[in-house]
């Protein structure tokens, strides 16, 4: 039974800060976690250590658990970085899948359509992370798998605002994201790596204008500018 409670843990605390109800930045109170999950202070310290392990949680000893942070330093090396992960992944993942992967990839693209149906912009970005981690696994690469998943935290943690449109615009780039997963799909079936690297980058640069408009929000409008500091303004 403490098995079971440990991976509903594992499971419930990867979603809350994936979704963001878990904060970038913030502190797990363990004493209020174990009380929440049923769990002693032992096996909570292991689901903590791992969810370190696995980029989730920063753990400094004689200090308290936080979720992994997103300071500019991080966001800089995201961004320098998810291109070149993302299509050797997508190369390698044609070249290696499986078909049992690529059913698993065909039901994760079933969620993940459903979701940005439903206009769920946290379980849009939660099924998007599992589309993404299924290719990673389809890639069988040691090195590049872990690579994969530490990006994958901040990606969709960051991918919230693409899935929360404000615009009839931005609702079709939504949708467009559902139509490149198909394509997506098809060229890793039929280890198309040309394609399956174009179509990624594709994918990577309709979300990243959106992702960067959400680290870098637009300024302020100026009428709402006090008195005294339009005096000032240039």
């Amino acid at each position: 039974m403490i098995n079971n409670r440990k991976l509903y843990c594992l499971d419930i605390l990867r979603q809350q800060i994936l979704s963001l109800t878990l904060e970038p930045g913030s502190n797990l109170d363990e004493t209020k976690l174990g009380l929440e999950f049923g769990i002693s202070r032992t096996p909570l310290r292991e689901i903590l250590q791992k969810l370190a392990g696995e980029g989730y949680v920063d753990l400094t000893q004689n200090k308290s658990a936080k979720v992994v942070a997103m300071d500019m330093g991080v966001m800089r090396t995201f961004f320098q970085t998810a291109p070149l992960i993302y299509t050797n992944v997508a190369r390698l993942a044609a070249e290696n899948r499986t078909s049992n992967q690529l059913y698993e990839l065909k039901q994760a693209q079933l969620s993940f359509s459903k979701s940005t149906r439903d206009k769920d912009p946290a379980q849009s970005a939660i099924h998007n992370h599992n589309f993404h981690e299924v290719i990673g696994e389809m890639a069988a690469n040691p090195y590049l798998k872990p690579s994969l998943q530490r990006m994958l935290i901040d990606h969709t943690r960051l991918s919230q605002t693409f899935y929360r449109p404000t615009s009839e615009q931005e609702a079709t780039l939504v949708t467009k994201a559902c139509v490149q997963h198909d394509a997506m799909i098809s060229a890793i079936e039929a280890q198309e790596t040309n394609l399956v690297i174009d179509l990624t980058l594709q994918h990577w640069d309709l979300s990243r204008d959106q992702i960067e408009r959400f680290v870098h929000p637009e300024p302020l409008p100026l009428g709402i500018i006090s008195s005294k500091e339009k005096k000032y303004a240039i």
